[in-house]
């Protein structure tokens, strides 16, 4: 019994692994029994007299080893299992158990082996691959557990597992694997990406390099909508068949020596597949793959009678695989793809650090834009527009400035089309009408002695859409104290155009209280003249473009023509439109104006008010409050 409670005592630690590394957590167990006899009727010192025959015909396989490590004696499964056969299992007494069963190439289950042998450790359990004499390999758990102390021997017991593995390597495939095409799926493709940036990172033979083509097909959903899903799957086995044969091709025309393979081809579900190249050389073997990619996907298929032609948007990406991680590089991959597809599709696309920081910069921007207009981050500043006879100030344009926090003093043009798609440009148009009205009322309370001036509010068709600009207008009007004709609202040429329903009577409304109407950049859009007969338009704003075009008084000064003369075109166009605006009860305001010369001619063309660095940049409040105390404005 003092034996029983020593080996009660040991430590019941347990190591587990493979000839190929550590084996997975579910090879892990537990030592089951510690005793050193299981039947009570056979007393401590005394041996059944069925216990050898019961060790020889036992089918599962066993052996007792000496401390030494030798075998002392084997059944015949043992010897069946090893393929020495059952009746040469005695051939196997005097053998080093640890060669038999593989327990001596992995270091720390050799040493968790002697630990047993010496009595240190309960049990071993760990799973081994084992090459049979006839060449095919075996797959065993090994157990080895101590017999009673005065025995000086442990037990050795190998099971046969290998229908086991073969089962969760059968089930692991079904699991990595796209039961459509095949191919390997997102999970095992990222499983493989993460390895090969390891691997490549610290393998000095490579390049160190990873490259990703990253495509989705153009036009896949039309095919699952219009001819069911089972043609829809036909079309995805036939793409990654071949993106097979474009990836085999490819290692075919690797450097000679290079150690890696053929790309990885995986598709990460829907129309989205992904080539993998380990060891890349740069981004002109990525492109090279790409562009083999895009013109195999060109070519027709014919699928159950049915001739379908797709393309594809491609993102291409090559970097050092130290310096990334597998996240990253599908970011960058899929940010490529997007870059495709926007700029027309059935195409690939490189990735761009500036044109993707770019991107960044446009989602922090969008990310923080509402909370900005709170926090107050928001200014307006003031450009003239300018009476071109006297060169009085007739009004001015209210133009938004973002003092952002990271990015500094931001134009209109980061951000307004941002504030637009995500629909913050209603809070942030509401603050800039009832700001700019605050401040016209402003200037006339404090210039009683001169005519007061109007101010100029952009708006965005959104605007009218997502909000009810009207009462809007109307509740800011009466809070402020500002009379509606001297408020103007813009509104651009092409969002102008296709004004109907709602946006044509809120216009109509806003006319009708007495508010201004300008179309901003006429000429540059539709310019469909019919437009203007039934818009209820009080202002015509020139498009600089048409300016630029006779910025020169006299040949001598150059000109844009071939030979310094101005064009002749663009001032007879703008004579035409000034006639035309008049014609139909329209004021003309020239945007651009940045020269005397320019100045002039508009005057004498019949253009009533004038925009642009000649008079004045877009300036603070304060100095609008200075030039309205001038007679004429400065010209700059």
């Amino acid at each position: 019994m003092r034996s029983v409670r020593k080996t009660s005592a040991l430590r019941e630690r347990t190591v587990s692994g493979t000839s190929q590394g550590p084996a997975p957590a579910a090879d892990l167990v537990r030592p089951a029994i510690t005793e050193r006899h299981a039947n009570a009727s056979v007393q401590p010192g005394e041996e059944s007299p069925t216990t050898p025959a019961a060790f020889s015909v036992a089918p599962l396989a066993m052996a007792v080893v000496d401390r030494d490590g030798l075998v002392v004696t084997a059944n015949g499964a043992m010897g069946t299992l090893l393929g020495t056969g059952a009746e040469s299992a005695e051939a196997l007494a005097g053998r080093v158990a640890a060669e038999l069963v593989d327990l001596a190439s992995d270091t720390r289950i050799r040493h968790a082996y002697r630990e047993v042998l010496c009595g240190r450790q309960a049990r071993l359990c760990c799973t081994r691959r084992l090459k049979q004499p006839d060449g095919t390999w075996l797959w065993v758990q090994v157990s080895v557990a101590p017999l009673p102390e005065e025995e000086r021997a442990v037990l050795l017991s190998v099971t046969d597992i290998s229908a086991n593995r073969r089962l969760q390597a059968r089930l692991r495939h079904l699991q990595m694997h796209d039961p459509v095409t095949r191919l390997p799926n997102r999970t095992l493709f990222f499983e493989q990406l993460s390895a090969a940036l390891e691997r490549d990172a610290y393998d000095e033979a490579g390049t160190g390099r990873t490259g990703l083509v990253y495509l989705d097909l153009d036009g896949f959903k039309a095919v699952n909508d219009t001819l069911g899903h089972r043609v829809g799957d036909q079309l995805l086995t036939a793409v990654a068949e071949r993106l097979t044969r474009c990836a085999d091709k490819a290692a075919l025309h690797r450097t000679a020596g290079t150690a890696a393979g053929a790309p990885l081809v995986a598709r990460l579900g829907g129309d989205e597949f992904a080539l993998l190249v380990e060891d890349s050389t740069g981004t002109e073997q990525l492109a090279d793959l790409a562009d083999s990619v895009l013109k195999a996907l060109q070519l027709p298929f014919d699928l159950s009678g049915q001739r379908l032609s797709v393309s594809a948007s491609i993102g291409v990406v090559e970097r050092q695989s130290a310096s990334t991680t597998a996240t990253g590089l599908m970011q960058a991959a899929d940010t490529t793809l997007y870059w495709a597809k926007a700029d027309g599709k059935a195409r690939w696309t490189l990735f761009d650090p500036e044109r993707n920081a770019h991107r960044m910069t446009r989602q922090a921007l969008s990310s923080t834009l509402r909370a900005a207009v709170g926090r107050g981050e928001f200014v307006l500043e003031y450009q003239p527009l300018v009476g071109m006879a006297d060169g009085g100030v007739r009004g001015v344009e209210a133009l938004v400035r973002w003092h952002h926090p990271q990015f500094g003093v931001l134009a209109p043009n980061r951000f307004i089309s941002l504030a637009e798609e995500d629909g913050s440009i209603v809070q942030l148009g509401r603050w800039i009408l009832a700001t700019a009205c605050r401040q016209a009322r402003r200037w006339q309370i404090d210039h009683p002695d001169r005519a007061p001036i109007f101010v100029s509010v952009n708006v965005a068709v959104r605007q009218v859409w997502d909000s009810d600009l009207v009462a809007d207008v109307a509740e800011i009007l009466a809070e402020t104290g500002l009379a509606p004709h001297l408020l103007q609202v813009e509104l651009t040429e092409s969002a102008l155009m296709g004004s109907a329903g709602r946006p044509l009577q809120a216009l109509r409304a806003l006319s009708d209280m007495g508010v201004r109407i300008a179309i901003d950049d006429f000429g540059t859009g539709y310019s469909n003249l019919a437009y203007l007969s039934r818009l209820p338009v009080s202002v015509l704003k020139l498009d600089g473009a048409f300016v630029r075009g006779f910025q020169y008084e006299s040949p001598q000064e150059g000109g844009t023509g071939e030979d310094g003369q101005p064009n002749p075109a663009d001032e007879i166009i703008v004579e035409a439109l000034v006639q035309l605006a008049h014609r139909l009860g329209l004021t003309v305001t020239a945007e651009g104006v940045e020269t005397d010369a320019q100045a002039s001619r508009l005057r004498r063309l019949g253009c009533d008010t004038g925009q642009g660095w000649l008079y004045s940049r877009a300036v603070p409040p304060e100095r609008i409050a200075e030039l309205l105390g001038a007679a004429a404005c400065p010209q700059a």
